[in-house]
């Protein structure tokens, strides 16, 4: 996934709260390592977002699911000062600048960016410097950062998109691509590209792993002709890599996903998101007795103990199965 994923855009009336809170989002998740916290700002962020009129107070915020006495304090401080006074003093935080800088390289997470600021590595040009100091990964996330850090537009997405499914018809016209995330819930532009695939022949009570062997490497072989130009990992049933449509194109991050066929469309909606959203819907199936995840749908017995996954053939099964209003993809941006 995108190492940077931000819910403002043009649309967004509270795009000024909503960066201050990702930045504080991204600090507690990288340098304090607060996951509490970061969960707490995101789920702000993301419901001011998606708020349909401009916030004029906090007291005008805590009436939205989600804001809380603290976070309504430093909306009234932004509007009061045009600034926080947390934002200035990490910001005048040299090492947690260089941590938050770090972790930006795909591969690169909190633990590593910070042990890297303890040798004294504290920008990009740094670890040019100090490549011996990376894994595979992290090396391609070096390579390809300054490409990674900018967004991609939709109709390059589309691009790709056919390209993918070019590809994969020459070779099994059986399979199934969906691209997920906020592609799939109609925004201009993404972070990264997250594409689901499945095979009707791949289904978990046959034995998934014996008859994924190999389908993915073939596909990922085919794409090396056209798209993909690296490959970070890749296993049975994931790949992630990279991918550019022309070679004056900028290079992208793609992550494949090979799903079995009856669990293909509880991956999609979990991968869809957004976060917000799937967190309400898990919430509103277990009031309906049920369990959900990115694998099934199955009923809690009164033992509380989860029973046989429930058929799924399409989203809106899930959907009817928990009573829940059916939402289009571009209505789930919460």
């Amino acid at each position: 996934m995108s190492k940077r994923k931000n819910p403002s855009d043009s649309t967004n009336l509270n795009a000024n709260f909503c960066d201050f809170l990702m930045e504080l989002a991204d600090y507690e998740k990288n340098v304090s390592r607060n996951i509490h916290k970061y969960n707490a700002y995101r789920k702000a962020a993301s419901v001011l977002a998606a708020h349909h009129k401009k916030i004029e107070s906090g007291d005008e915020a805590k009436k939205l699911n989600g804001i809380g006495e603290k976070i309504a304090k430093k909306i009234d401080e932004f509007i009061h000062t045009g600034k926080l006074r947390k934002l200035e003093n990490i910001h005048q935080d040299t090492d947690a600048q260089a941590i938050s800088l770090l972790t930006r390289v795909s591969g690169i997470g909190p633990v590593k960016a910070a042990d890297l600021v303890r040798s004294g590595i504290k920008s990009i040009e740094d670890l040019r410097n100090n490549q011996k100091m990376l894994n595979h990964h992290q090396l391609i996330g070096l390579k390809y950062f300054e490409d990674f850090e900018k967004k991609i537009p939709r109709s390059e997405i589309q691009q790709i998109e056919d390209n993918l499914k070019n590809s994969i018809a020459n070779m099994d016209s059986n399979f199934t691509l969906t691209i997920c995330g906020s592609y799939r819930r109609g925004k201009s532009e993404s972070g990264d590209i997250d594409a689901l695939l499945t095979h009707p022949s791949l289904q978990v009570s046959d034995g998934k792993k014996k008859q994924s062997e190999n389908m993915l490497k073939n596909l990922v072989d085919e794409l090396s002709k056209t798209l993909v130009t690296d490959v970070i990992s890749i296993g049975d049933t994931k790949f992630m890599g990279v991918c550019r449509i022309s070679n004056e194109s900028l290079a992208r991050r793609l992550d494949i996903r090979l799903v079995p066929h009856d669990q293909y469309y509880c991956a999609v909606l979990y991968f869809t998101g957004s976060d917000v959203f799937n967190k309400g819907m898990r919430a509103h199936a277990l009031e309906k007795g049920f369990t959900l995840n990115e694998y099934s749908l199955r009923p809690v017995g009164v033992t509380g103990v989860p029973g046989e996954p429930v058929p799924i053939s399409s989203e809106e099964d899930i959907f009817d199965y928990i009573d829940y209003p059916y939402k289009k993809p571009e209505e789930r941006n919460l």
